[in-house]
């Protein structure tokens, strides 16, 4: 995923930290409503047409990390939002191949925030550091979500996504900010995926068991089928089959379910791309079919949790909120 030697090299210092964001200014947003940007793509505009200009829901979307490190510059615990590179991964990868996924039922928002640099999740020895770091990306999407509820939701419904480090923000999100307060009943539901959903891990929140349930939550971790059999075991973590949108181990959902994943290149849309069934909390699939896959050799399929499910988990947003809407 990236040169696992360039890292933070000195220990994190709150008064050295990048700018913040100021979410007034649309330059703070890698998508936004009133700008032309990645999110508005659509692979197939025939199968899957953007429809954010007549949504009556929002999506607000939580990228993944793409600020991993270079020899020359990425050396920081947090990125700078203004940081051009960083930005340009962020927009042609997570922005146009996952937050696209939601054009077909909301106006999508998607804050630029000072991620926490890769290593933090796989560092063994500098904790604090990267509790701090994360805690700085913590408060950006917090006052990212803030600042659109007080200026852009209007009382709107709401979807709230997330991957990876995304994903990991937006189950604070709905813990610390959303259960219990005004806008919690806005909420459709949550996609918090690429990240562990310890079961217990909300007070309100349930996992969602149904196509159509509304807000609750849904959530996996991808891996190939026969590693994730033989290594998987987290029986305390929740674990959604996005083919079928219930939460039973061992219930297998076969590829012909699948309406098509978005790989490479974006413009192509794979239907059946591979299966899914939950085990030990873990979704295994079997290795997926693209052009170029032969050489696809991974075992671990987190940078696919979206795409590889792209139709099926966009219909299902458009599902869930129509039955929020009808209610």
């Amino acid at each position: 995923m990236a040169c696992w030697s360039v890292r933070p090299k000195t220990p994190f210092d709150a008064a050295q930290v990048p700018l913040q964001p100021n979410y007034s200014l649309l330059d703070s947003w890698a998508a936004h409503p009133d700008k032309d940007d990645p999110a508005d793509r659509t692979p197939n505009a025939k199968e899957a047409p953007n429809l954010q200009k007549d949504a009556s829901v929002d999506v607000i979307f939580l990228h993944p990390t793409t600020y991993t490190g270079s020899l020359r510059h990425q050396r920081d615990w947090n990125a700078d939002v203004a940081d051009e590179k960083t930005n340009r991964k962020t927009d042609k990868g997570s922005i146009q191949y996952q937050a696209s996924i939601f054009n077909g039922v909301g106006r999508v928002f998607a804050p630029r925030y000072r991620q926490a640099h890769l290593h933090v999740f796989y560092t063994k020895k500098d904790t604090l550091d990267a509790q701090k770091a994360v805690e700085l990306a913590y408060q950006d999407t917090k006052a990212a979500f803030l600042y659109y509820l007080e200026h852009w939701n209007n009382g709107r419904p709401f979807i709230l996504a997330g991957h990876s480090q995304g994903g990991l923000l937006a189950m604070r999100l709905i813990r610390e900010l959303l259960e219990g307060s005004p806008w919690e009943p806005q909420m459709v539901t949550a996609y918090i995926v690429g990240w562990p959903v310890q079961e217990g891990y909300f007070q309100a929140t349930k996992p969602c068991e149904t196509p159509e349930q509304t807000q609750c939550f849904c959530t996996w971790r991808t891996w190939e089928r026969k590693y994730g059999r033989k290594h998987a075991h987290e029986p305390n973590v929740v674990c959604t089959n996005p083919l079928i949108w219930r939460t039973t181990e061992n219930e297998y959902a076969p590829k012909s379910l699948n309406e098509g994943g978005v790989v490479v290149p974006f413009e192509k849309i794979y239907p059946e791309i591979t299966d899914a069934e939950v085990c030990n909390g873990i979704l295994l699939a079997r290795k997926p079919k693209f052009r170029g896959s032969l050489f696809f050799r991974q075992k671990n399929y987190h940078a696919g949790d979206l795409n590889l499910y792209y139709m099926n988990v966009r219909q299902n947003a458009q599902v869930r909120s129509k039955a929020f809407l009808q209610r």
